[in-house]
């Protein structure tokens, strides 16, 4: 478990290159789901995505502990690999990321923005993960998973400032891709001793957490996780993620794609927010449950707001994107 001293070290290190992001109870949003509503806006990161607290954090690492590395390697859909290829252009190493076909144009156009060899390769993550190792040790670069310590402490600090920010807050929906984000918020209420409830969301095309939280064990999906929320397009769960939820999380649910749309038009609508599928998916469980939670205090993650402009013309417009099965 990280301390509230680890967490201060690490906000500090990110305070060099961003703010911490806010967290609002809109009200449109609370008439419009009939219960009081709190959006933490991860959305509002320089990448626009939760997850470059963690790259910034790995990075400052690194180049304490590792200061013979030149580059580095990794497979994402996206933020991820925004997030390291920021951390690395301020760090001044290379960053090669390895997407899988098909992956999202305007997150893939970001990542080049940033300066990182993006290569696609492979149907799926699973597959462009086994891309990336090759890549990394013909490069002779290192290789950065998805799930990590301190990608997870890094990423905790929004925990750390949504929970700090709302002391009585009752449950916090938060979605799931490889975990870190919700491990980070499991970390987070420990540090604190919050006594809020921590619900994960999953996608019902990609249920492997949900599946291997019911188990006890990583069970991993062989269907294509071919959903529009591509931050939760994963199979295979992590051992390690899974340990801290089991600890810390106390259910995790599914929402399906018209529910993620159906959540991205509400926070429109009521914030004026852009929010990816991976970053709706939080208000989408919220709103399948309202009755559950009238009369007291919600939060969700908007984790990202990184989609691709076709993609969410198709929300605005009523519709449900449909990505092409893998």
């Amino acid at each position: 478990m990280f301390t509230l001293a680890d967490f201060r070290s690490a906000a500090d290190i990110i305070a060099r290159h961003m703010a911490p992001t806010p967290q609002y109870a809109w009200p449109l949003l609370a008439a419009d789901i009939g219960v009081e509503t709190w959006v933490k806006h991860e959305n509002h990161t320089p990448t626009g995505a939760f997850k470059l607290r963690g790259g910034l954090v790995y990075m400052n690492r690194l180049k304490r502990d590792r200061p013979e590395v030149t580059g580095l390697v990794s497979a994402t859909r996206g933020n991820h690999g925004q997030s390291l290829a920021f951390a690395a252009r301020a760090a001044g190493l290379a960053c090669a990321i390895v997407v899988p076909h098909g992956n999202s144009a305007e997150k893939n156009a970001a990542m080049r923005a940033l300066g990182a060899d993006v290569i696609e390769a492979g149907r799926d993550l699973e597959a462009a993960k086994a891309v990336a190792a090759d890549l990394a040790a013909a490069r002779r670069f290192e290789m950065v998973p998805s799930y990590h310590p301190d990608l997870v402490l890094g990423v905790g600090t929004y925990g750390i400032e949504l929970l700090s920010a709302v002391p009585d807050l009752d449950v916090v929906f938060c979605p799931i891709g490889m975990g870190s984000g919700i491990c980070g918020l499991v970390h987070a209420k420990a540090a604190l001793g919050h006594r809020v409830e921590i619900v994960g969301v999953v996608s019902d095309k990609a249920p492997g957490y949900r599946l291997s939280l019911a188990a006890g064990r990583p069970i991993a999906t062989d269907a294509p996780a071919s959903t529009f929320a591509d931050g939760m397009a994963v199979r295979a769960p992590s051992a390690e993620a899974l340990a801290v939820m089991r600890a810390g999380v106390s259910r995790i649910v599914e929402v399906d794609d018209d529910r993620i749309a159906d959540a991205a038009r509400r926070l429109f609508t009521a914030t004026h927010n852009l929010a990816e599928g991976a970053g709706s998916a939080a208000l989408a469980a919220l709103a399948a449950e309202r009755d559950r939670w009238v009369g007291r205090k919600a939060a969700v993650i908007l984790s990202g707001g990184n989609i691709d402009r076709a993609w969410y013309r198709t929300v605005l417009d009523g519709g449900t994107p449909r990505p092409a099965a893998a």
